[in-house]
């Protein structure tokens, strides 16, 4: 059976070694969490213009981690010290990604800074830092809280579950038409859903990548997008 095929916008890289170059990729543990939920990976260029006819192609989008979005993108007038590895094209390439899925109903899921995208995407605003090493999520896993019923409960296949963090950012306003489906202990948005979206579509803050091989919860993301996919 032919897998779906499932776009990743790729990620500028400065520096990596095997490659001698800067180079653009994609986490290992993501690509591999989507091959085994049935999924087609396939990382597509960042570039300007062109976005909708680049996705026809697909059958669905995941909007991986990164850098911080340039604070401008939602507004802000300052830019907070801890903002890193911002990228102009990037940040525009991701945002028309996060805009054309939601309007043409193409499955997405997205993950930590593809969650502030959509977010940003839809006028929501971000936390620019989260208040310093005892507060931000890196290196953490902590318990998160799923809304009973929503698409990232039904996924995950539970109402609670342990999550792998990393990010000094956090949602601060959600936007248009957003609505919170899970949180950390702390009141972090950990979850995003789109009520009415023409497809289907959740975002999470945390990283399911990092423990999908162990714990079928978070490979539970990526099965439901790739089904979501399938069945398009």
């Amino acid at each position: 059976m032919t897998r779906p095929l499932i776009a990743i916008p790729a990620r500028f890289c400065a520096t990596t070694s095997a490659l001698r170059y800067a180079a653009e990729v994609n986490a290992r543990a993501l690509i591999e969490a989507v091959w085994r939920a049935g999924g087609e990976p396939v990382s597509i260029h960042p570039a300007a213009g062109g976005t909708a006819a680049r996705l026809a192609r697909f059958d669905g989008v995941l909007l991986p981690g990164g850098g911080d979005l340039a604070p401008a993108r939602y507004g802000a007038t300052d830019t907070h010290d801890t903002v890193y590895d911002v990228d102009t094209l990037q940040d525009t390439f991701d945002l028309d990604v996060a805009r054309h899925a939601l309007e043409s109903g193409l499955p997405l899921l997205a993950v930590c800074r593809g969650l502030q995208v959509v977010n940003v995407a839809l006028g929501g605003t971000l936390e620019q830092d989260m208040g310093g090493p005892d507060r931000e999520h890196r290196h953490l896993v902590h318990p998160v809280t799923l809304e009973p019923g929503s698409l990232v409960a039904g996924a995950a296949g539970a109402e609670k579950t342990d999550v792998s963090c990393y990010h000094h950012q956090r949602v601060d306003r959600p936007g248009a038409g957003l609505r919170v489906t899970a949180r950390a202990a702390d009141g972090t948005v950990e979850a995003l859903e789109l009520p009415g979206a023409h497809g289907w579509f959740t975002a999470v803050q945390w990283h399911p990548e990092d423990t999908a091989h162990e714990n079928p919860a978070q490979q539970g993301l990526f099965e439901a997008l790739v089904r979501a996919a399938a069945t398009r």
